[in-house]
């Protein structure tokens, strides 16, 4: 079978991609259960398959095991979130103060991705003028490895309720190394085609998408 004869998608591979992505879904509520570590390793594969600008490969994965990595991290969150909480009022701080926000306590798998902005990878190409092309190259890294653990019937949930530079001290990083995110990987209590925050009516959806002619 040739290239082209692989790369053409039935009507029912479109529907299954479209019921992949509408699951994805921001987890943070995981059972504790252990995950499967080959179906792990085969997502964290997918970072090699993303498109990077100048093939610049800037993406860094820190897999965070250890019991004081991870109170470090969790105390981090904590720390964030209550200085977060003080940013909001009334009917908004009260709803804001019964989110759960992170699956840190329970989540198996965790890791920390950064965006190695002093990489040579690439010589520079496309990001002399928007060196944050990186980061973007890293996120779109991430969109594929997200729905990848989707389709291991794993969930992911994207903290982003921490201080960075503590994040990277605690992490002992290298000083070009930029945090992107915290994640926490598990396989989901339950799963759901709406957002839990619209669930609970934090916000909702724009419902079209905002699109300008000039």
């Amino acid at each position: 079978m040739d290239l082209r004869e692989r790369t053409e998608f039935t009507d029912d591979f479109r529907s299954q991609l479209e019921l992949l992505m509408l699951l994805r879904r921001d987890v943070r509520r995981f059972l504790t259960d252990p995950i499967d570590e080959a179906a792990f390793l085969r997502c964290l594969n997918t970072f090699q398959m993303a498109p990077s600008v100048g093939l610049s490969e800037p993406w860094r994965v820190i897999r965070v095991q250890s019991a004081p990595a991870r109170a470090a991290a969790l105390k981090n969150f904590q720390s964030a979130n209550d200085e977060a909480l003080s940013g909001y009022s009334g009917e908004k701080a009260a709803l804001y103060a019964g989110l759960k926000l992170s699956g840190m306590q329970n989540a198996p798998e965790q890791i920390a991705v950064y965006c190695d902005d002093g990489t040579q990878q690439g010589s520079g190409l496309g990001a002399k003028t928007m060196p944050e092309m990186r980061r973007y190259s890293v996120v779109t890294a991430i969109t594929l490895f997200w729905l990848a653990l989707r389709a291991e019937g794993l969930g992911l949930g994207w903290v982003s309720i921490l201080d960075p530079e503590q994040m990277n001290r605690d992490l002992d990083v290298p000083e070009d190394w930029k945090l992107i995110g915290y994640f926490c990987i598990g396989y989901p209590e339950r799963v759901a085609l709406t957002p839990e925050l619209q669930q609970v009516g934090w916000e909702e959806r724009l419902g079209e998408l905002p699109i300008e002619i000039r």
